[in-house]
């Protein structure tokens, strides 16, 4: 049996009064996730809409705690770290992960990168040791697949696409998934969303379809 950690991100609902403000990252992260569980149906599904629910954002009082050795921690120590505890810990258990994120302003939303700064944290997701030179730091979570959909106004952030220098969003993914003990990393994208037209139509369509064969592929295959 695996275990299945989905993580929204878009501040958008994924039905709203009216469809074109519906989240469109959200309802296709949403078709791999109804396709999976149609296929194994007795997972475990872990689940947390960030963007309707962000964690907070770490403070000067998070990163001393971090840096205080376990049995020196306070309670209220304690008390600051207990979302990060919980975050890392459905990581840790998770071996697949579904992010869905819109791209704000060529990034991520404020709310997933909050998210990550919660669960990328020394000693329970990675280690640091200068003995290894200029690359100290080093994953101690593996064997992860990540899954990532994303939606974006435009279009072209593809490697080698017209506006690849400006994906600020799918490089920093991946850079961050190796903390998360990912190994394997599959990506969907829809575009086009500003321009409206049969691009646009077209894209979201086709991030469904890959949505739904990525999910009996992998379900299919784990």
């Amino acid at each position: 049996m695996s275990t299945v950690l989905h993580i929204d991100s878009s501040v958008r609902a994924i039905d709203n009064p009216n469809p074109k403000h519906n989240s469109i990252s959200k309802n296709v992260a949403l078709k791999f996730i109804n396709t999976w569980r149609q296929i194994r149906h007795t997972d475990e599904y872990i689940y947390r809409d960030v963007g309707m629910n962000p964690p907070g954002f770490i403070t000067q009082e998070w990163i001393g705690a971090v840096f205080t050795p376990d049995e020196k921690r306070t309670s209220a120590q304690k008390e600051i770290l207990a979302l990060s505890d919980r975050l890392i810990a459905e990581v840790a258990k998770a071996d697949i992960i579904v992010i869905s994120t819109p791209m704000y302003n060529y990034g991520m939303p404020a709310q997933l990168k909050s998210w990550f700064d919660q669960v990328v944290r020394i000693n329970k997701t990675f280690d640091f040791d200068l003995a290894r030179g200029d690359f100290p730091l080093r994953p101690l979570l593996s064997g992860k697949v990540l899954v990532t959909v994303t939606s974006s106004g435009e279009f072209g952030f593809e490697k080698g696409g017209i506006r690849e220098c400006s994906n600020h969003l799918q490089p920093h993914m991946r850079t961050l998934s190796k903390y998360l003990g990912v190994e394997k990393i599959y990506e969907i994208a829809a575009e086009y969303q500003e321009f409206a037209d049969e691009r646009h139509r077209m894209s979201v369509s086709n991030a469904n379809k890959r949505a739904h064969s990525l999910a009996t592929e992998l379900a299919n295959s784990v």
